[in-house]
């Protein structure tokens, strides 16, 4: 298959790196989630080339994952997290705590999380919407649309 095709899949997977699987992509997310929205700080806080800065931002509006907007100010240009774009949140901090886990190295991360809810630090968790549990690779089937019926009914017998 070819890259442009992925948009076309049938598969969440491909739709979504379609979207934002070019490696800039996430680093410019992480900027947004820290707070930035202007251009030049997206391209001094990353390093990005600014003609590749320009053309990811500006799939990341065509996609609905930023939107432009004038700074209350009004002279300049700022991109802000859609309702799309904010719900990458998890994906972004599970890339966190993966590489938080696996490279941090011996000083450990260099960033935290606090939930401003409690004020404790926390780690991002998937857990099922249904029971609560952790969601782990081991623990997880994953079903096309049309065996989920008989998929359910295997597992109920089967006592799940």
């Amino acid at each position: 298959m070819r890259w442009r095709a992925v948009a076309r899949a049938n598969c969440s997977v491909a739709r979504s790196l379609a979207v934002v699987g070019e490696r800039w992509t996430m680093l410019i997310l992480r900027e947004a989630f820290l707070g930035q929205r202007r251009f030049d700080d997206f391209q001094r806080n990353t390093g990005i080339a600014r003609n590749i800065l320009a053309a990811r931002l500006r799939a990341l509006v065509k996609h609905g994952i930023f939107q432009r907007a004038r700074a209350n100010g009004g002279g300049h240009i700022e991109y802000r997290l859609t309702d799309k774009g904010l719900d990458l949140y998890p994906v972004l901090v599970s890339l966190m705590r993966w590489g938080d886990q696996w490279l941090a190295g011996k000083d450990g991360p260099p960033l935290f999380l606090i939930h401003r809810g409690c004020g404790r630090t926390t780690r991002p968790a998937i857990v099922c919407t249904h029971c609560g549990g952790p969601l782990v690779a081991r623990e997880m089937l994953a079903v096309p649309r049309a065996k989920l019926a008989s998929a359910r009914r295997v597992l109920r017998r089967a006592g799940a």
